[in-house]
């Protein structure tokens, strides 16, 4: 029986295009399943001939509620190739629209495909280039372009000085008339390879004229469009993010950013350079020396390009092979290093090498395909190129033999197509470099068409919020990360303004959910979250997450000082204000007996420091924002009961009159609150302060209560006995 593919509602399974094209589908069967639609897939093979894209399979999927069946060993095929596939996907159904990110890389419900074609991004490109609002930048690409113009005008005259030159020199009758005239065609021809060698460095001046004018539209560009790029992916929501690698991302906008600077060089300065000069080249060869020669040059470069076209189409896809193998080492170095604790907990170095060399080892196969192909292609280029010197050369000799044609012209023939073999092989060059840059490009910029799914409304308004009247309401909330898996189901309770609110309940409740969702990292699937009796949905995101400060449950640092890290919660903040946030939070002390005090590096995602450390930067940097709302998703869960002790008592008068909410594990931290949450099966099942729950011996509170004490109970009860066990055999080792 084949299993059904699901699509996780919470992280949408992305799989990489260019493994897609890799994957042949056979779509053969249509069957019933729950009276839903179904389409079998017969066979999933891993082939480079007659490639079918999820794309085609996912035009074969008519209706919305179609399903898409793969076997659970063609699913485990894809699950082992793809490392962007996400492991929370399981072996269920996936509708069309979820197909649709399977596909495309985008979820349906952006309405945006990931795709962008080569002309969109020279288009965007170009708004880059000729920016609106930079006259300095236009006057730059225009300054460019003349000395552009200029280099080619001179770089094509000087064969010209140097046929003249020549012919001079082998003109035998003005040399034997008289001495006098001899020495001047000696000048003559001395004054012409002067000018001869002033052209190919005044060429040259130009060309390095124009690349340091152009300098600055390059770089300007490029920081825009990563700028830009930066920006959009901290706007998307977090659905994109846990459904992405971060070194995989990181690699795209690196990759991408270095393909903006050679395309644009490309194309301003070496492709439209080379078309302008052969035309100028052939147009001379044709009024000069006569259509043939034309002909020859025409043909050679049709030849050339034809040929240098075809060889790269077919070379592109062992480029793609490095790609995709290069990321995969990127990702499984970065994935490796940053679990490096994990690894030595499980001695598991050499494990992590041989994964790592695994993906070192496709990519030394990519490698040495590229290398042989690009071997294969520049001879064929040289073979090309030399047939049509050796032709026109034998024109020119005939030409010479029949009185037609001067030495001097079967020099400038021969230093013509020599000046256009230059741009001709660096064309080719260019052309594989453009296609790959492309491909970089491309998926730098379909990033820019993702549009998350949690945005603000047009023209919402602002938040408008205090901490007397900031009143959280879930309005019959029902919410699924995975559809058919619902974590609330008609969810509903209210928190006063400037109360301190609890939520307890069991492990995978939703407690934590509650969070992400006033916060708007997720919109429910029906009803409505309030705050102030506002619809969150209604108002401006960025207000909506001014008002709320989080402590979440895993904190992580920036690899910078503690004072930074501190300070990140208000950029307008006082150094006094940070200290004294510091002091609130019980971290002052510590910090300061560190020998760099405040100056003190974390480390990446703060591994320098301890988990309560880390925990108690963060909840200073929440009270450093100062917001209405606070939410604390297990703040002291990292903090011994002394410390924790200490914060919680902090945390009272930050609290006060504020609207508080605490994700609790340990019941013993939510005892003074003034009203407690127990969340079970989607629902609140009970509410009311501490005593009133424990006072019903049969609630779901007292049983979590009475848990917890004994199991703190039994752990006191066999330190005692350890303790006890030590002391006697202590007395017994006595003399």
């Amino acid at each position: 029986m084949a299993a059904l593919l699901s699509v996780s509602r919470l992280e949408t399974s992305f799989l990489k295009t260019s493994f897609v094209r890799n994957i042949q589908y056979s779509l053969t069967t249509r069957t019933r399943q729950s009276n839903n639609s179904c389409i079998s897939v017969k066979r999933l093979i891993n082939s480079g001939n007659n490639q079918k894209s999820l794309p085609f399979l996912f035009n074969k999927v008519k209706s919305p509620n179609s399903r898409v069946c793969l076997s659970s060993r063609q699913y485990g095929l894809l699950q082992q190739k793809q490392h962007w596939v996400n492991p929370v996907v399981t072996a269920s159904t996936v509708r069309k629209d979820r197909l649709h990110a399977l596909s495309t890389g985008v979820p349906a419900k952006t309405g945006v495909a990931n795709q962008v074609t080569g002309w969109e991004i020279i288009r965007e490109m170009m708004s880059y280039i000729w920016p609106r609002d930079e006259r300095g930048i236009k006057i730059r690409v225009l300054t460019a372009l003349g000395l552009l113009i200029g280099a080619k005008v001179t770089n094509v005259y000087v064969p010209f000085l140097f046929k003249y030159a020549v012919d001079n020199l082998n003109d035998h009758q003005a040399a034997a008339d008289t001495m006098a005239s001899g020495g001047q065609a000696v000048t003559v021809a001395t004054a012409l390879l002067i000018g001869y060698g002033a052209a190919r460095a005044g060429s040259s001046l130009f060309n390095e004229m124009r690349n340091a004018v152009f300098a600055k539209v390059a770089q300007n560009s490029i920081r825009r469009v990563a700028r830009n790029v930066f920006y959009h992916l901290h706007s998307l929501d977090l659905s994109f993010h846990l459904s992405r690698q971060t070194g995989g991302l990181s690699k795209a906008i690196d990759r991408g950013s270095r393909g903006i600077n050679f395309v644009l060089m490309a194309l301003v300065f070496n492709i439209a350079p080379t078309i302008f000069e052969v035309g100028l080249v052939t147009g001379i060869m044709y009024f000069s020396l006569g259509a043939p020669f034309a002909g020859v040059t025409l043909a050679c470069i049709a030849a050339y390009a034809a040929f240098t076209l075809s060889i790269t189409a077919w070379r592109t896809k062992f480029r793609v092979q490095m790609n995709q193998a290069d990321n995969e080492a990127g990702n499984q170095a970065i994935d490796s290093l940053i679990n490096y604790e994990t690894v030595k907990y499980f001695n598991n170095e050499k494990y992590e090498t041989k994964n790592y060399d695994k993906s070192l080892a496709g990519y030394e196969v990519a490698s040495l395909k590229t290398t042989t192909s690009l071997a294969l292609l520049n001879w064929g280029q040289n073979a090309i190129f030399s047939a049509s010197l050796a032709a026109i050369m034998v024109l020119a000799s005939k030409g010479i033999i029949a009185g037609n044609l001067t030495v001097g012209d079967l020099v400038m023939v021969n230093g013509l197509l020599f000046q256009l073999s230059l741009p001709l092989n660096f064309l080719g060059s260019v052309y594989r470099e453009i296609r790959q840059s492309l491909i970089d490009m491309g998926t730098m910029f379909s990033i820019l068409k993702v549009q998350s799914s949690i945005k603000s409304k047009l023209n919402a308004p602002a938040l408008d919020v205090s901490p007397q009247n900031c009143s959280i309401t879930f309005e019959d909330v029902s919410f699924a990360y995975v559809e058919g898996q619902q974590i609330f189901t008609n969810l509903s309770f209210t928190i006063p303004a400037g109360k301190k609110v609890a939520i307890v309940g069991g492990s995978g409740s939703g407690k934590s959910t509650i969070i992400r969702m006033l916060y708007r990292f997720y919109d429910p699937d029906s009803g409505r979250i309030l705050i102030n009796g506002t619809d969150i949905r209604d108002v401006d995101l960025d207000s909506l997450r001014r008002s709320i400060g989080v402590v979440p449950q895993d904190c992580v640092l920036f690899h910078n000082t503690i004072f930074y890290n501190l300070h990140y919660g208000n950029f307008n903040a006082t150094a006094e204000e940070v200290f004294q946030a510091a002091k609130m939070a019980d971290v002052d002390d510590s910090v300061r007996r560190m020998p760099k005090g405040y100056d003190t590096e974390v480390g990446e995602r703060g591994l320098k420091l301890s988990g309560g450390e880390k925990q108690r930067v963060a909840i200073a940097r929440t009270i450093l924002k100062n917001p209405p709302i606070i939410l604390y998703d297990e703040a002291t869960s990292s903090l011994d009961s002394i410390t924790e002790q200490n914060i919680l008592n902090s945390m009272k008068s930050v609290t006060t009159g504020r609207t508080s909410i605490f994700i609790a594990h340990r019941l013993s931290t939510v005892v003074d609150a003034d009203e407690i949450l127990v969340i079970n099966d989607g629902r609140v099942v009970e509410r009311g302060n501490h005593y009133m729950l424990l006072s019903n011996p049969d609630s779901m509170y007292s049983t979590l209560w009475k848990n917890q004490n004994r199991v703190a109970l039994e752990g006191n009860r066999n330190g005692a006995e350890f303790q006890s066990s030590g002391e006697e055999e202590d007395e017994e080792s006595l003399p």
